[in-house]
């Protein structure tokens, strides 16, 4: 019988460029035009946010925020180390970068035999490593826990899709930086990765290439079909951790994405997120009430800018299957940088 590690990470761009560009996004929505005038000045924003922004714009909270997320990070890598797995898979959205107009998968297991990416060739910001833009990455996969994986999620009742190479994209970025933050400290990472690959963006994933929007949003017509709903995506996980409890291996099963993002949260005309939303859900996530993930509405994840958090819907669901709690996790808070991030760890036994 297979063992089981439930990691759940963020993949946040921010992480991987300098402090002085962490409010990036903030600044973006600052210039748009159809942002209201009281809003441009921090007068106009929540307390907790104007004190974040502070004295220097905010720097020295990226400062802040970037310590806080390295040394969760840290501590998830020593996790990984310690379980020595086989394999991991990385529940993470691709956001118009693999899958464009020709496909859009509800679900899709990257069965690659390898994977060989250059994440600064075509960068816009300075990355923190200061790492040139040919560097490349190499990393295993694993084809045959993937087929295994694939073929137990079909016989299960799921109408998943495969692939055995990219069409557009060597491997999104929502799977990239994890691997790139879970090697922070750059000492290799010689785990096989098997991406799994989720339709978070949903309606938005063409109608604003899975990015950022304007405060001028779509019109209805523009929308695309919605993702798999947070029920779909915790029983997918659920499944998924019987068939790979089931394995010969050991696995990691990571979830990777920040919690409510400023530029899917209209109501708060994109400066950020919904930080009430991210708290209700993180306590029923401490408190292992699991059911009340499986029953939120896509409407209110949409509502909340908490479209990624369907990659944790199917690791909630596959530590639901476990019946495990988490031993340790936090929820690193923020006005400015667009996104919250939750850490969970779900060791075996």
């Amino acid at each position: 019988m297979g063992a089981i590690l439930g990691l759940g990470v963020t993949h946040v761009p921010l992480l991987a460029g300098r402090d002085e560009d962490m409010a990036r996004i903030l600044r973006r929505v600052l210039e748009d035009p159809d942002l209201p005038a009281e809003y441009r000045v921090p007068d106009g924003w929540p307390e907790a946010m104007r004190r974040e922004w502070g004295e220097d714009e905010g720097l020295s909270a990226a400062r802040r925020h970037r310590e806080e997320l390295v040394r969760w990070f840290r501590k998830a890598r020593r996790q990984l180390d310690d379980f020595a797995p086989d394999l991991v898979v990385i529940w993470g959205d691709d956001q118009y970068e693999n899958f464009k107009e020709d496909i859009i998968p509800s679900f899709c297991v990257l069965a690659y035999e390898s994977i060989e990416h250059r994440p600064w060739a075509n960068a816009r910001w300075e990355n923190v490593w200061k790492e040139p833009k040919e560097t490349a990455f190499t990393y295993k996969g694993h084809r045959s826990a993937a087929k295994v994986l694939t073929t137990g999620l079909l016989e299960e009742g799921f109408d998943l899709s495969y692939a055995y190479r990219p069409l557009h994209h060597p491997l999104g970025h929502a799977f990239m930086n994890t691997l790139l933050f879970l090697d922070y400290d750059r000492q290799g990472f010689p785990y096989p990765v098997i991406p799994f690959q989720v339709n978070c963006y949903g309606r938005r994933v063409i109608a604003q290439h899975g990015g950022l929007g304007n405060i001028a949003s779509p019109s209805e017509d523009q929308f695309d079909p919605p993702s798999p709903s947070p029920a779909r995506c915790f029983d997918l996980g659920r499944a998924a951790a019987r068939v790979m409890a089931d394995s010969p291996w050991r696995v990691a099963l990571i979830a990777s994405s920040s919690w409510s993002h400023a530029f899917l949260t209209p109501k708060h005309h994109l400066l950020y997120p919904d930080i009430e939303a991210d708290r209700a859900m993180y306590e029923w996530l401490r408190a292992g009430d699991y059911q009340e993930w499986r029953h939120a509405s896509l409407d209110t994840i949409e509502d909340s800018g908490q479209q990624e958090m369907l990659n944790w819907m199917c690791l909630v669901g596959a530590m639901a299957e476990l019946d495990r709690r988490p031993t340790e996790t936090d929820l690193v808070e923020t006005y400015l940088f667009n996104s919250s991030k939750c850490f969970a760890f779900f060791p075996p036994a």
